[in-house]
């Protein structure tokens, strides 16, 4: 993981001893505080970002469907600001709770999303590999009631270690009640989640906790905040951006405009199994 780079918007220098973190997410150091229960002998450390990478559509698009005649009304959709993406959804799920969309319509839906190409073939590679080779975790701009509901659908959700998402839960009405994951300063992300520093306050913990850092670290994504965290890897590093997909686009543009400031190797992917393919080999070195 590198150090301070023009990128680096969200890099929030050590702290003195004794002083509170002012900036630390309090949700990433409850979920990274939970981290100790992970054996610390795995090698690598892989990430995997949620909709259009694990799965082929966006989870927030999809849970429309459940909306009388499947759409959106305009005064709904006009609410919307950039930036401020998760403040509207909890607005568009307020609406369905409204018009009488139950747990079970939203989780019917979700659960018939389907995996990108590949993507199954991806997570059997991993789950089938010796157990000290990878800890696996996901971090989503999505919802946890999204994406657990999916992967426990396909049987993938054993195969994570960690999720990071914005949380939520139905509350006594029957509506799903979401919350921003943590605010930051990054002024590339949206104001609820900065992937960079959860993966950045994710990897530091975990290489305190077991005393040495990864092999490598891996990432795959698809989207323009995926390509926030693939900035914090290093040259044996590997980023796996969508092709031809916003992470894919901001990697290239990157190499071009300012050569040498993304560190990582890039292998862009179609099928999960051409990721598949790049970690066997980098296993077995």
């Amino acid at each position: 993981i590198m150090g301070d780079s023009i990128f680096n918007c969200c890099y929030v220098p050590p702290h003195p001893p004794g002083e509170e973190e002012p900036r630390r997410s309090k949700r990433t150091e409850i979920m990274a505080s939970h981290s100790s229960n992970i054996s610390s002998d795995k090698r690598f450390l892989i990430f995997f970002d949620f909709d259009e990478t694990i799965v082929d559509e966006t989870s927030d698009d999809m849970v429309v469907q459940a909306a009388p005649g499947q759409h959106l009304p305009e005064w709904l959709k006009d609410t919307y600001q950039p930036g401020r993406y998760n403040e509207y959804m909890q607005r568009v799920l307020a609406y369905l709770a409204e018009q009488g969309v139950t747990e079970s319509d939203i989780r019917s839906i979700i659960e018939k999303i389907p995996a990108t190409p590949g993507m199954l073939t991806l997570f059997q590679f991993l789950r089938t590999r010796p157990p000290k080779d990878f800890e696996v975790v996901l971090v989503s701009d999505a919802n946890t009631f999204f994406i657990e509901s999916w992967l426990r659908r396909t049987g993938a959700r054993q195969l994570f270690h960690r999720i990071f998402a914005n949380p939520a839960t139905f509350n006594k009405d029957g509506r799903l009640v979401m919350k921003p994951f943590h605010s930051h300063d990054c002024q590339r992300c949206p104001d609820n989640m900065c992937k960079q520093v959860v993966v950045r306050d994710y990897v530091a913990r975990r290489t305190q906790e077991r005393g040495r850092p990864y092999q490598r670290v891996f990432y795959v994504g698809d989207g323009a905040n995926d390509f926030c965290p693939a900035l914090s890897l290093g040259p044996r590093d590997v980023a796996f951006p969508r092709r031809d997909f916003p992470m894919h686009r901001l990697i290239t543009e990157t190499h071009e405009a300012m050569p040498g400031e993304f560190k990582a190797v890039t292998v862009p992917w179609v099928s999960g199994e051409e990721v598949v393919q790049r970690l066997r080999k980098l296993v077995a070195e």
